[in-house]
């Protein structure tokens, strides 16, 4: 059942011991969205396959108190968070369990016992609407989480709305937290020698396919699929496609500029439609997306590909570079 950010709240105080779960390599968004409901209501802050580097750095940073790879029967209630499909949390049985989600497609609503879903650029800004509805003071610790998260998953604003601003201003008026403090924890992250040498290796790896002025690039490397798919949209792509494999599993990472989604490229639905092929899971945003599916790297990426290519080419002849 669909509730509102006060019907999410209400039902929440019905629980005592509640987990907040974040996906697998968890990004900001999720880290803070799941510290803020914790700190607000109480509860436990978990994750499936540890965090990303800046979500790492915000954990020590603000010294959030996390249980990794936490057993959901422990719980009275899981809280997913910033969570589309179960393979985002390794396909580990949830029991008893509510959605705060802001993609496009969240397939683990159908069994939930309730959920909270907007078409938000994150889940932080949520988040921050529950707190609203509870009128909860937003502490330090808090605002520089959901504000973190906020710039992190909207590419540094690339793909904030009006929507975005407004919430991100709300938080800066009712916490005194300045914009500065978020850019200089951010910067704090330290730069990973392996990621530098994944991003060269992608680049090395590139196939460019031109369609009129359109460049759709597609690469691969061992990991950080999605920060190389992110440098190559900054380096001249207009759509990018990076695989990944991990044992038998094959991830393809998806961005886009927003030109390319305004010409009609909604990889979020792209990677939904191409995982149904494989029985996969996939899905994300219009402009950055993923696909988990156990088949052949090239295959998938090819089938990724032709479809962007459909979209952004029915009457121009692509050129392969």
């Amino acid at each position: 059942m669909q509730v509102n950010e006060a019907g999410f709240y209400s039902r929440l105080l019905d629980y005592h011991n509640i987990l907040y779960l974040c996906h697998r390599n968890a990004d900001p968004d999720a880290v803070s969205s799941a510290f803020a409901l914790s700190e607000a209501i109480g509860g436990t802050v978990g994750l499936i396959d540890g965090s990303n580097r800046v979500a790492s750095l915000l954990i020590d940073k603000l010294e959030i108190e996390i249980v990794e790879n936490p057993d959901p029967k422990d719980y009275d209630l899981v809280v997913v968070v910033d969570t589309s499909t179960s393979a985002q949390l390794n396909d580990i049985e949830l029991g008893h369990y509510c959605v705060i989600d802001h993609h496009a497609t969240t397939a683990l609503t159908d069994n939930a016992a309730f959920y909270l879903h907007r078409p938000a650029t994150s889940v932080a800004e949520i988040v921050y609407k529950v707190l609203t509805c509870m009128e909860a003071p937003i502490m330090y610790r808090t605002a520089i989480g959901l504000m973190t998260g906020i710039v992190t998953d909207t590419g540094h604003f690339k793909h904030a709305t009006s929507e975005t601003f407004r919430t991100f201003a709300d938080i800066i008026e009712s916490s005194g937290v300045e914009y500065g403090e978020v850019l200089e924890l951010m910067a704090a992250t330290p730069q990973d020698v392996s990621m530098r040498i994944a991003m060269l290796k992608s680049a090395n790896r590139a196939s460019v396919e031109r369609v009129g002025d359109w460049l759709v690039v597609v690469s691969h490397v061992s990991s950080f699929g999605g920060s190389a798919a992110s440098m190559l949209i900054n380096i001249g792509a207009d759509v990018a496609l990076i695989g990944t494999s991990k044992d038998d599993s094959v991830r393809v990472s998806g961005r886009a500029k927003r030109d390319a989604v305004n010409a009609g490229v909604n990889l979020g639905q792209i990677m939904e439609e191409v995982s149904k092929n494989y029985d996969g899971t996939g899905g994300g945003h219009a402009g950055a997306a993923g696909i988990d599916v156990n088949a052949e790297m090239d295959d998938i990426l090819r089938d990724c590909k032709d479809k962007v290519v459909e979209i952004l080419g029915k009457r121009q002849n692509p050129v392969s570079l």
